[in-house]
């Protein structure tokens, strides 16, 4: 009996019969007669050859056609069975997925959207932050190590602003020569925290100094120099339309949402009780 016991085709019987005994169990809640019917139609079917040459880039043949068509059947079965036993109850992946669902009619309908560029005009402005461009500067710089005399740095400073070749004065290093088009984060990256800040302040063309940052004193000349700035409408508008979409989409969902809530009698506990129980 022992040996029995441990063949894996009684184990097959006793699982299979379990779950004949469960489905006899649960065959009685069959759908309602009204659910029995399936219809593929034709629209369906024209979706189905979508969606797969979407995928595949290429519609499909007769063949493959009627295998996803049965393959949806077998689908609306089992999804029209489940729901008869109520599986899709308290599950929180299908409440899930209603709700996505629900809010996919939302941005559907924000898509189709079309604003002209007075709304995206008006839009722009009251998001200016959103669409800044931060401010940028071209900068060459000098490592000076920690010299701090007054005189000395002026004299370097003067043959640099006289012609003579930056190669040829200060410390040899790993800290770049020159910067172009750079913003605060690439800056301060490199030579530490408010560096960009004392750049922007100084006058354009000429070298000067010194300058402290995280490694010692420099001397700098910025050679070009763009302050904060907001984009022309026609620069950036792609950007705008997704901005203003995005924002759209997120006042309808909240719309409809409230809509759909004042619907309901709702009574729910107090979190803070709860909790405390």
């Amino acid at each position: 009996m022992k040996h029995l016991l441990r063949e894996p085709l009684v184990h097959f019987l006793v699982l299979g019969t379990a779950i004949f005994g469960l489905f006899a169990a649960f065959n009685d809640m069959l759908p309602p007669a009204g659910e029995l019917s399936i219809t593929v139609t034709r629209d369906d079917a024209r979706r189905l050859a979508t969606e797969f040459e979407a995928t595949w880039r290429r519609a499909p043949n007769a063949e493959e056609l009627d295998r996803l068509i049965e393959f949806f059947i077998d689908q609306e079965v089992y999804v029209r069975e489940a729901k008869a036993l109520g599986l899709d109850q308290d599950d929180t992946i299908v409440r899930r997925r209603l709700q996505m669902k629900m809010e996919f009619l939302t941005e559907t309908g924000a898509q189709g959207v079309e604003p002209d560029d007075a709304i995206l005009a008006d839009h722009l402005a009251a998001n200016a932050g959103q669409f800044s461009r931060a401010p940028v500067l071209n900068v060459e710089q000098v490592y000076l190590g920690d010299i701090i005399e007054t005189e000395r740095v002026a004299q370097i400073a003067s043959s640099l602003n006289n012609g003579r070749d930056p190669v040829t004065v200060g410390e040899r290093g790993l800290l770049p020569e020159a910067l172009r088009s750079s913003p605060a984060t690439v800056v301060d990256g490199i030579f530490g925290q408010g560096f960009f800040d004392k750049l922007m302040v100084l006058p354009q063309g000429e070298w000067v100094g010194p300058v402290a940052s995280t490694f010692g004193q420099h001397l700098v000349r910025v050679t070009a120099r763009r302050a904060e700035s907001l984009p022309p409408l026609d620069e950036i508008r792609e950007e705008v339309l997704q901005h203003w979409r995005a924002d759209l989409i997120a006042r309808l969902r909240e719309e409809r949402l409230q809509a759909m809530r004042a619907r309901y009698e709702i009574t729910r506990p107090d979190a803070a009780q709860v909790v405390a129980e």
